[in-house]
């Protein structure tokens, strides 16, 4: 990692981090502090803290709370080999190129022996190595499906409060079930590719629905133009896209490959449109209340799956248990009285 410029992060093994970790005080207000003055390997430590589920992890938050809420969220989805890292690397490009800070989140799968990500083409992102005004993190996603970790909400807000203008989520490219990121991201970006079946894919997975803007990349190969028709086509087919007021995605073409004329400037410009909209028609403070309350739902949730597993071959569960097979009680009356003595 360079002390001032890029910072490209993997996941080691878990229990090694932990460990090694575990030997060195946190002090999350100096990280936090540093943080915020551009220190990558502060903002490394506090996403690693992030993701590591760290004890430190309510002092984490509560530090950063404050500071959040000021960065645009981009999310890039799309089935693998649409071109998902090269548009974000041409994103970095042409946003660094008018003066913003950029985080970038990569959602990469997890190796099956270290928990680990995998870089997979990470690689080319070494373009901005030694920007200080870029950071970029790869995480593994850990099995967690919707083609995200688990920690990227909170890693969003380390890097929002470490002033970044703008943060790209690239998601890992499951197909189906990668439709999460809406759920995250201010303006949500899918990625298709001609020649590769994504039209039929798009209708399958729900894409349309969650769609902010369409790129149909690598669109100087044969078979683009029918890939814009095709989505246009599915788009008239109504959906909540049609409502009166909505918001309706723009379809832009690129060649995110190309050093120049590769179309991203015009997915900036319908970047901004969508954020304009999302403004005036109160759309974008609604999405954020969503984001939060879905943040705090999942970790109340989580702590309850804790607090369940206190229970778990308890002798008050067993008893609950023998009500029901004895037909004394139901499961929801006993889930009932389990939730009560939690």
């Amino acid at each position: 990692m360079s002390p001032d410029g890029l910072a490209v992060q993997t996941a080691a093994p878990a229990g090694q981090r932990v460990t090694r970790r575990s030997r060195r005080a946190v002090d999350v207000p100096v990280l936090v502090e540093r943080a915020r003055e551009g220190d990558a390997r502060s903002v490394a430590r506090l996403i690693s803290l992030v993701e590591d589920a760290s004890p430190a992890l309510r002092e984490v938050a509560e530090a950063l709370a404050p500071h959040t809420g000021q960065a645009q969220v981009l999310g890039l989805t799309g089935s693998p080999g649409v071109g998902k890292s090269t548009t974000t690397t041409a994103l970095v490009r042409a946003l660094r190129a008018t003066g913003k800070r950029v985080g970038v989140l990569a959602v990469d799968p997890s190796s099956p022996f270290s928990g680990g990500a995998l870089l997979g083409d990470r690689v080319r992102m070494q373009d901005h190595a030694g920007d200080s005004g870029v950071y970029i993190r790869s995480m593994a996603s850990r099995g967690h499906l919707g083609g995200l970790s688990w920690s990227t909400p909170q890693a969003m807000r380390v890097l929002d409060a470490a002033g970044c203008d703008v943060v790209l989520v690239e998601t890992v490219g499951v197909g189906q079930s990668e439709l999460e990121i809406a759920s995250l991201a201010d303006t949500t970006l899918v990625l298709v590719a001609p020649g590769m079946g994504d039209g039929i894919q798009a209708a399958k997975a729900g894409i349309l629905e969650v769609a902010d803007l369409f790129v149909v990349n690598k669109a100087d190969r044969d078979g683009a133009d029918t890939t814009v028709r095709d989505l246009r086509y599915m788009l008239s087919l109504g959906g909540r896209h049609s409502e009166a007021g909505h918001w309706r995605p723009p379809i832009v073409k690129t060649v995110a490959s190309r050093g120049t004329d590769n179309g991203i400037d015009r997915v900036l410009e319908a970047v901004e449109a969508h954020r304009e909209w999302l403004e005036s028609s109160g759309e974008g403070r609604r999405r954020r209340g969503e984001r939060a309350a879905r943040e705090i739902e999942a970790i109340a949730l989580a702590a309850l799956r804790e607090r369940m597993g206190d229970v778990h071959g308890s002798a008050a569960l067993g008893a609950l248990a023998g009500k029901v097979v004895a037909g004394e009680s139901d499961p929801y009356r006993a889930a009932d009285e389990l939730l009560d003595q939690l």
